[in-house]
């Protein structure tokens, strides 16, 4: 099994990206929080949809990093390795599930039994 080494260039203009991207959250963020003094006539909606605006092009802005593409790769590789997994039929879903009950409640139990049983033998030591 060979591996390769990858090797990320840290080159001026993804600095520049992160650091716009984080501009841009935090301007949304000061300027939600203060638009309703400065524009009340702005309703509600207006500023949710220019912070949901702002916050798609910070995303799309730190997507087009080195970083991002790393990260968009991984979503890829991630989506076709979903596709190779052999889910359970119903079946053995609903079998594992009332196992899964079954050994919950036959614990609890116990546990409630042997808590029961300390706190006697304490009361007992106690008085």
């Amino acid at each position: 099994m060979s591996t390769q080494a990858e090797t990320v260039t840290n080159n001026g203009l993804n600095t520049v990206k992160w650091v716009l991207a984080i501009v841009i959250l935090i301007a949304a963020t000061v300027g939600n929080r203060y638009a309703s003094e400065l524009l009340p006539q702005l309703p509600v909606w207006g500023r949710v949809a220019g912070l949901v605006v702002l916050a798609i092009v910070a995303v799309i802005l730190t997507l087009t990093t080195t970083q991002g593409q790393s990260f968009l790769k991984l979503l890829k590789e991630a989506q076709i390795e979903a596709r190779r997994v052999v889910w359970p039929t119903w079946l053995e879903t609903r079998q594992t599930t009332l196992i899964v009950f079954a050994v919950v409640l036959v614990m609890s139990l116990l546990l409630w039994g042997v808590d029961t049983l300390f706190g006697w033998m304490i009361s007992a030591v106690i008085g």
